[in-house]
């Protein structure tokens, strides 16, 4: 490893068990960390799954504008979910040894303990290569798309967590992305010190648009799953004031979308709800900029990288005030917060924000853009730097 008056640029090897094409936080944040660690001028390598069940060669690929060296390992897809891909557990160290036989980066950084990660930080640090991980996972989550039984998923969910902590004792550092996520991971495992690091957003990809919009519309982006609680927004806009002509634009696809679909008819809601799939990042600024206010009915966000983007581009947000999202959301300040699963407070939320005076939403706008301001990606950059350095991080 380098000393700390050594500033040579790093070989950084991120391992991830979700990254592009795949849409989720965690592979969103793993493109522009990456992107941004090599326009710093960092040699950066990422070992993903691939697209299909074979090794791609090592190759170059553009993403968020910048080159990077992608390892893509074979890759089956789970099929109770609609995208996601793994590779087989038991040939993750395999791979890992060949990876790092290739790179011999400086550091590793692990995205998750899950498969790929958990090879990596393995063979990694019997080799001495320093290991940071993040996690980006609440266990929990994952078994929203098995087909076991509950007191199946209750052993699984054990061994998952009991797999993390023992990952993670490998490492060098644990980050989340959040204070309220550290402190979570500690009190669900034996570990301490974990640190906060945000996930971090590039503001100059967002148009913020100060000012009331000439139409009333909710704004909801992310993954169609059972956590993300798009129903209740559903619920929650069919009693909404009809004079409010509010419309609900949806953007993300996910194993939920036919489910939502239906709901969205039974509630008689077609004419004013529009599932949008997956956007290019061109047409998400352009709903963020059209959008009145940004809701989130989640139950499991560590930190919720689309509520930070919806928040550049000036958006009010009401949220459920549950995990980080209360992080990021700050009742009556720049919207509102509502009990999860609460669809009359959520109505009751939403309507403050749409029949707010221009004044008091131009309020609560500037004040989503002041509380993004601290997420901006360069002291995200910084902070790992000064990981990777084994250096002490800036305050």
């Amino acid at each position: 490893m380098t000393s700390s008056d050594d500033r040579r640029p790093l070989k950084i090897l991120i391992g991830c068990d979700t990254f592009a094409p795949d849409i989720n936080g965690a592979a969103r944040f793993a493109e522009r960390l990456a992107a941004g660690l090599v326009e710093r001028g960092h040699d950066v390598h990422v070992v993903a799954p691939n697209t299909a069940y074979r090794r791609s060669a090592t190759h170059t690929e553009i993403i968020e504008g910048e080159p990077l060296t992608m390892h893509r390992l074979p890759a089956v897809r789970w099929l109770p979910h609609d995208w996601l891909r793994f590779v087989w557990p038991w040939r993750s160290k395999h791979y890992a040894r060949k990876v790092l036989d290739e790179v011999q980066p400086d550091v590793v950084h692990i995205q998750s303990h899950i498969v790929i990660g958990r090879g990596l930080a393995r063979i990694a640090h019997q080799r001495g290569i320093p290991v940071v991980a993040t996690n980006h996972v609440m266990a929990e989550n994952i078994l929203d798309h098995t087909t076991m039984p509950d007191f199946i998923n209750r052993i699984v969910l054990k061994l998952a967590w009991d797999d993390a902590e023992r990952t993670f004792g490998l490492t060098r550092a644990v980050t989340t992305p959040t204070r309220k996520a550290a402190d979570f991971l500690e009190r669900t495992i034996d570990i301490s010190g974990v640190v906060p690091v945000s996930c971090g957003i590039d503001r100059r990809n967002y148009t913020p648009v100060i000012g009331p919009r000439e139409r009333n519309r909710i704004l909801f982006v992310g993954r169609l799953t059972g956590e993300k609680k798009v129903d209740v927004v559903l619920h929650a806009l069919a009693k909404l004031d009809p004079a409010l002509d509010a419309h609900f634009d949806i953007a993300g696809g996910g194993d939920q979308r036919k489910a939502l679909e239906a709901l969205t008819a039974q509630l008689g809601l077609e004419d004013r709800v529009t599932f949008h799939g997956r956007v290019t990042d061109e047409q998400l600024r352009e709903l963020y900029s059209q959008a009145s206010v940004f809701a989130i009915a989640s139950i499991a966000e560590l930190q919720s990288i689309v509520t930070m983007e919806a928040m550049a581009s000036a958006l009010p947000v009401v949220g459920a005030d549950a995990v980080a999202l209360p992080h990021l959301v700050h009742d009556g300040e720049n919207g509102y917060l509502f009990e999860p699963g609460n669809v009359d407070d959520l109505v009751d939320k939403l309507t403050r924000v749409l029949t707010a005076a221009p004044e008091e939403y131009e309020r609560m706008q500037r004040a989503s853009l002041d509380g993004v301001a601290v997420h901006d990606i360069t002291r995200t950059l910084d902070t790992f730097e000064a990981l990777y350095r084994d250096e002490p991080l800036p305050q």
